[in-house]
């Protein structure tokens, strides 16, 4: 190409405005957002605006296993134990998972516990305000009764107490390098210098 000739095929048309992304409209989203939490806590009012009640389970793999968080729902053991049926824990605010199983009796225990303390403090309006059911609470607790705002009975992660020891001269002088050569040179040895002794054994009796 020669010369101060027109540029062929010029591909300017690409309309890149309408690709573009930007972060003018963060200050109307946050007031969206708090908007429409407004209305769900008044769409589902008297229940807590957090949703419904969730267990405490343990984080999978064996990196996470240490951590606790809120799991899907309450195993049909761990209601059962609480004295909840299983067709009203939904209506009263209590999360149900068949498929999750108990592997451990203190995870069994603090859940059931969990639920125990719901159901103390738990309020049920009923359906009708004219007909009042066994279960549904006192016409003093339905007037004193306020919608909870934000995460209820969240869950506390419990930091364990480290023991605090001084440094011993024998501590100083442990190898712990040495030490783990000649435990995996036992472990290596261990069946032969069994046999050794069985027939050194053998040889004193006869």
């Amino acid at each position: 190409m020669k010369h101060n000739n027109e540029i062929p095929t010029s591909h300017f048309r690409k309309h890149w405005q309408n690709n573009v992304k930007t972060g003018f409209n963060q200050p109307a989203m946050k007031t969206r957002r708090r908007v429409a939490r407004q209305k769900k806590a008044v769409k589902i009012f008297p229940r807590p605006t957090s949703g419904p009640l969730r267990p405490v389970v343990r984080a999978q793999t064996l990196e996470y296993n240490m951590k606790v968080r809120a799991g899907k729902g309450f195993t049909l053991e761990e209601l059962k134990a609480a004295g909840i049926p299983k067709k009203l824990a939904p209506t009263i605010g209590i999360t149900l998972d068949h498929r999750r199983k108990n592997r451990s009796l203190e995870g069994l225990q603090s859940n059931v516990q969990r639920l125990k303390t719901y159901k103390a403090k738990l309020v049920v309006f009923p359906r009708r305000s004219r007909k009042v059911k066994a279960g549904d609470s006192t016409p003093e607790e339905l007037s004193n009764a306020t919608q909870v705002q934000g995460d209820y009975m969240p869950i506390v992660r419990e930091k364990t107490a480290m023991e605090l020891v001084k440094v011993t001269a024998d501590m100083k002088a442990f190898r712990a390098y040495d030490k783990i050569r000649l435990e995996r040179t036992n472990k290596r040895h261990a069946g032969a210098r069994a046999k050794r002794a069985a027939d050194a054994e053998k040889e004193e009796k006869k």
